[in-house]
């Protein structure tokens, strides 16, 4: 593993003075899950303090952060999350999904937060994100659902490409892991 964070370090300096941005690919559509819920709205998600920054940083073999300023996210990482998020419940359900503001007139059946407390390409080759989620019914005749999360998805090559994809694997897995569990 040493070997992938070394490489990923020589791909950071080798880069110098040009800003790239990475945006997230699309992953793959899979089968539909059934929710008991019409509507749902996305809470912005919090991120620790690292991972809501334009420049994407990886974890060292010593477990610091190590990042450049020429090797950046595409789009603001909080929205992001919070856009990919809604979007792969929407793609996942039948129900009406999208973040906050709620754009509809009638309020939304359900509204889901998530509390991120790690979301970071690790120095072992996978991008990880752990955390809580909170489903909340709106209007009280559901119980209230809240859940951790651990989940990760491998990084094939040590490229920032390839971090974005990690990172779009990992949105996908717990928007199933909601819709399956919290929904």
């Amino acid at each position: 593993m040493k070997r992938l964070t070394l490489a990923f370090a020589l791909l950071l300096s080798a880069c110098g003075g040009t800003q790239l941005r990475y945006e997230l690919p699309e992953v793959a559509e899979t089968a539909q899950i059934p929710v008991s819920y019409g509507s749902v709205e996305i809470r912005d998600v919090s991120l620790p303090t690292y991972a809501q920054q334009d420049i994407i940083y990886v974890e060292d073999e010593d477990g610091a952060l190590v990042g450049d300023t020429d090797l950046l996210w595409a789009d603001d990482p909080q929205r992001a999350f919070t856009e990919g998020l809604a979007f792969r419940l929407a793609a996942l359900t039948r129900a009406r999904v999208a973040s906050e503001p709620w754009p509809f007139y009638e309020n939304p059946d359900a509204r889901i937060e998530v509390r991120f407390s790690r979301a970071l390409p690790e120095n072992t080759g996978r991008y990880r994100i752990a955390g809580q989620y909170f489903v909340a019914s709106v209007d009280g005749e559901r119980r209230d659902t809240a859940r951790r999360f651990d989940l990760s998805a491998p990084i094939v090559t040590p490229t920032s490409p390839a971090i974005a994809a990690a990172k779009a694997e990992v949105i996908d897995q717990l928007a199933q892991l909601i819709a399956r569990d919290g929904l």
